[in-house]
Protein backbone atom coordinates (compact mmCIF):
# COMPACT_ATOMS: atom_id res chain seq x y z
CA UNK A 1 0.00 0.00 0.00
CA UNK A 2 1.29 3.48 -0.88
CA UNK A 3 1.76 5.89 2.02
CA UNK A 4 0.62 9.52 1.89
CA UNK A 5 4.12 10.91 1.42
CA UNK A 6 4.77 8.61 -1.53
CA UNK A 7 1.43 9.47 -3.08
CA UNK A 8 2.16 13.22 -2.80
CA UNK A 9 5.59 12.72 -4.33
CA UNK A 10 4.15 10.81 -7.30
CA UNK A 11 1.40 13.41 -7.78
CA UNK A 12 3.74 16.40 -7.69
CA UNK A 13 6.33 14.65 -9.85
CA UNK A 14 3.64 13.86 -12.43
CA UNK A 15 2.50 17.49 -12.44
CA UNK A 16 6.06 18.74 -12.92
CA UNK A 17 6.61 16.20 -15.70
CA UNK A 18 3.45 17.27 -17.55
CA UNK A 19 4.35 20.97 -17.23
CA UNK A 20 7.89 20.24 -18.40
CA UNK A 21 6.64 18.39 -21.48
CA UNK A 22 4.19 21.20 -22.20
CA UNK A 23 7.01 23.75 -21.95
CA UNK A 24 9.32 21.74 -24.24
CA UNK A 25 6.64 21.21 -26.87
CA UNK A 26 5.50 24.85 -26.83
CA UNK A 27 6.42 26.79 -29.96
CA UNK A 28 8.88 29.70 -29.75
CA UNK A 29 6.24 32.19 -30.89
CA UNK A 30 3.83 31.24 -28.12
CA UNK A 31 6.59 31.32 -25.53
CA UNK A 32 7.78 34.77 -26.62
CA UNK A 33 4.19 36.10 -26.48
CA UNK A 34 3.80 34.81 -22.93
CA UNK A 35 7.10 36.32 -21.85
CA UNK A 36 6.29 39.66 -23.47
CA UNK A 37 2.85 39.84 -21.86
CA UNK A 38 4.30 39.31 -18.38
CA UNK A 39 7.12 41.83 -18.60
CA UNK A 40 7.33 43.98 -15.45
CA UNK A 41 7.58 47.26 -17.40
CA UNK A 42 4.09 46.86 -18.86
CA UNK A 43 2.47 45.75 -15.63
CA UNK A 44 4.10 48.44 -13.49
CA UNK A 45 1.73 51.09 -14.80
CA UNK A 46 -1.38 48.98 -14.21
CA UNK A 47 -0.69 48.20 -10.55
CA UNK A 48 -2.85 50.13 -8.11
CA UNK A 49 -2.44 49.60 -4.39
CA UNK A 50 -5.21 50.76 -2.11
CA UNK A 51 -4.25 50.83 1.55
CA UNK A 52 -6.99 51.16 4.12
CA UNK A 53 -7.20 50.90 7.89
CA UNK A 54 -8.02 47.19 7.86
CA UNK A 55 -4.79 46.40 6.02
CA UNK A 56 -2.83 46.82 9.25
CA UNK A 57 -4.86 44.00 10.81
CA UNK A 58 -4.51 41.92 7.66
CA UNK A 59 -0.75 42.47 7.73
CA UNK A 60 -0.60 41.35 11.37
CA UNK A 61 -2.60 38.22 10.59
CA UNK A 62 -0.57 37.36 7.49
CA UNK A 63 2.71 37.87 9.33
CA UNK A 64 1.47 35.69 12.20
CA UNK A 65 0.30 32.97 9.79
CA UNK A 66 3.65 32.98 7.96
CA UNK A 67 5.57 32.64 11.23
CA UNK A 68 3.29 29.86 12.41
CA UNK A 69 3.54 27.95 9.12
CA UNK A 70 7.32 28.25 9.14
CA UNK A 71 7.51 26.99 12.70
CA UNK A 72 5.08 24.15 11.94
CA UNK A 73 7.12 23.12 8.91
CA UNK A 74 10.30 23.09 11.01
CA UNK A 75 8.63 20.94 13.65
CA UNK A 76 7.17 18.58 11.05
CA UNK A 77 10.62 18.22 9.51
CA UNK A 78 11.94 17.12 12.90
CA UNK A 79 9.05 14.67 13.27
CA UNK A 80 9.73 13.12 9.86
CA UNK A 81 13.53 13.06 10.24
CA UNK A 82 14.72 9.50 10.66
CA UNK A 83 17.94 10.58 12.36
CA UNK A 84 16.12 12.56 15.09
CA UNK A 85 15.98 11.00 18.53
CA UNK A 86 12.77 9.99 20.21
CA UNK A 87 13.11 12.84 22.70
CA UNK A 88 13.52 15.41 19.89
CA UNK A 89 10.45 14.02 18.15
CA UNK A 90 8.42 14.14 21.37
CA UNK A 91 9.50 17.76 21.99
CA UNK A 92 8.60 18.70 18.41
CA UNK A 93 5.21 17.00 18.76
CA UNK A 94 4.51 18.80 22.05
CA UNK A 95 5.51 22.14 20.50
CA UNK A 96 3.24 21.46 17.52
CA UNK A 97 0.31 20.66 19.81
CA UNK A 98 1.07 23.82 21.81
CA UNK A 99 1.01 25.90 18.61
CA UNK A 100 -2.37 24.46 17.65
CA UNK A 101 -3.75 25.04 21.16
CA UNK A 102 -2.49 28.65 21.14
CA UNK A 103 -4.07 29.28 17.77
CA UNK A 104 -7.41 28.01 19.06
CA UNK A 105 -7.10 30.14 22.22
CA UNK A 106 -6.27 33.23 20.13
CA UNK A 107 -9.40 32.77 18.03
CA UNK A 108 -11.47 32.19 21.18
CA UNK A 109 -10.15 35.40 22.77
CA UNK A 110 -10.84 37.40 19.59
CA UNK A 111 -14.46 36.13 19.61
CA UNK A 112 -14.79 36.98 23.31
CA UNK A 113 -13.58 40.55 22.73
CA UNK A 114 -15.92 40.91 19.76
CA UNK A 115 -18.87 39.59 21.76
CA UNK A 116 -18.29 41.48 25.02
CA UNK A 117 -16.78 44.75 23.78
CA UNK A 118 -17.82 44.90 20.09
CA UNK A 119 -14.24 45.48 18.89
CA UNK A 120 -12.36 43.73 16.12
CA UNK A 121 -9.09 42.51 17.54
CA UNK A 122 -5.87 40.64 16.89
CA UNK A 123 -4.57 38.38 19.67
CA UNK A 124 -1.10 36.82 19.87
CA UNK A 125 -0.17 34.42 22.67
CA UNK A 126 3.48 33.65 23.43
CA UNK A 127 4.17 31.68 26.62
CA UNK A 128 2.71 33.82 29.44
CA UNK A 129 2.32 36.96 27.35
CA UNK A 130 -0.83 37.96 25.51
CA UNK A 131 -0.68 40.84 23.07
CA UNK A 132 -4.01 42.31 21.99
CA UNK A 133 -4.44 44.90 19.25
CA UNK A 134 -7.87 46.53 19.16
CA UNK A 135 -9.26 48.21 16.05
CA UNK A 136 -10.43 51.56 17.39
CA UNK A 137 -9.59 55.25 17.25
CA UNK A 138 -10.70 55.69 20.87
CA UNK A 139 -7.76 54.95 23.21
CA UNK A 140 -9.79 54.31 26.35
CA UNK A 141 -7.85 53.17 29.44
CA UNK A 142 -10.99 51.92 31.18
CA UNK A 143 -11.90 49.71 28.23
CA UNK A 144 -8.34 48.37 28.08
CA UNK A 145 -8.49 47.50 31.79
CA UNK A 146 -11.85 45.75 31.35
CA UNK A 147 -10.44 43.73 28.44
CA UNK A 148 -7.36 42.78 30.50
CA UNK A 149 -9.51 41.67 33.46
CA UNK A 150 -11.84 39.73 31.18
CA UNK A 151 -8.96 37.87 29.52
CA UNK A 152 -7.11 37.25 32.80
CA UNK A 153 -10.25 35.68 34.29
CA UNK A 154 -9.85 32.80 31.81
CA UNK A 155 -6.41 31.85 33.17
CA UNK A 156 -5.39 30.40 36.54
CA UNK A 157 -1.84 31.78 36.46
CA UNK A 158 -0.78 35.40 36.00
CA UNK A 159 -0.61 36.39 32.34
CA UNK A 160 1.12 39.52 31.07
CA UNK A 161 -1.54 41.13 28.90
CA UNK A 162 -1.00 44.24 26.78
CA UNK A 163 -3.72 46.08 24.92
CA UNK A 164 -2.95 48.43 22.05
CA UNK A 165 -5.52 50.52 20.20
CA UNK A 166 -4.86 50.93 16.51
CA UNK A 167 -6.81 52.09 13.52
Amino acid sequence: MINKQGLWFVTLFSLILVLGIYYVTMSDDTLSKILDSTSPEQNAEAVNVDVDEASAFVALRVNDEEEMLKEMNDLQTILLDESATLEEKNDAYDALMNLNANQGKEEELEKKIKKEFSYNSFVKIQNDQIRIVIESNDHNVETANKIIRSIQSLYDKKMYITVKFQK
